[in-house]
């Protein structure tokens, strides 16, 4: 449990906003599950997330023990981070992002869940630590018309094989993206990448059944 109050999960965001001002991320995305945290951003310099999740965790480990009279870390493990394509996956991941507490069975409906970014990129309440991706402003000129379309994103399901991609992704630190992209990816860092499992095979069983194939 990393959450034991309301007030916890205020006090968080508001640590995350400050870290990310502070290191230069921009948050696109985010969900607060009770015991964690799923989050969606860009930074402006390659250490800029790492340097962000060491000052929040800092800050928000130091508050918990306060409040609550306790020692040690509160986190399993050190932060997991993917390298997402922006242009072929960023919307996906912020609906599977957003839809965490839907699949936990906690809402119906992620409008329901208070501390998601669904009710800031899809019904325009301002939470003023969100960065609007250039990915989400594409469909539409104003405001009104990109929540529109964001909403309408959620009419449809994730395929079962795209939501199982980022939750490997994730799991595993993997970069997200297609044969292109891991290529692109690969020549910055100098170093082959690690490939899905063979069961991601776009011409397999599997996927095309994901498909509607």
């Amino acid at each position: 449990m990393s959450f034991f109050k309301e007030v916890d999960y205020t006090v968080y965001l508001d640590k995350l906003r400050e870290a990310s001002l502070d290191c230069q991320v921009d948050i696109h995305s985010f969900v607060l599950m009770t015991n964690h945290v799923h989050l969606l951003c860009t930074p402006a310099s390659k250490q800029g997330i790492s340097l962000m999740m060491q000052k929040l965790g800092r800050c928000y480990v130091r508050y918990v023990n306060e409040a609550y009279g306790r020692t040690g870390t509160l986190w399993e493990g050190r932060f997991k981070a993917s390298m997402v394509n922006s242009e072929q996956y960023l919307l996906t991941v912020s609906r599977y992002i957003e839809l965490n507490p839907v699949r936990a069975g906690m809402v119906t409906h992620p409008a329901e869940y208070p501390w998601s970014s669904y009710r800031s990129n899809a019904l325009g309440l301002n939470i003023r630590m969100i960065k609007p991706h250039p990915v989400y402003k594409a469909p539409g000129q104003s405001s009104s018309q990109r929540e529109q379309s964001y909403r309408a994103l959620f009419d449809s399901q994730i395929p079962d094989f795209t939501q199982e991609e980022i939750r490997v992704a994730a799991n595993k630190s993997w970069v997200l993206g297609d044969g292109r992209f891991k290529q692109q990816i690969e020549r910055q860092l100098g170093r082959k990448l690690p490939p899905f499992p063979r069961g991601g095979d776009r011409k397999s069983t599997k996927f095309l059944q994901s498909r509607g194939g």
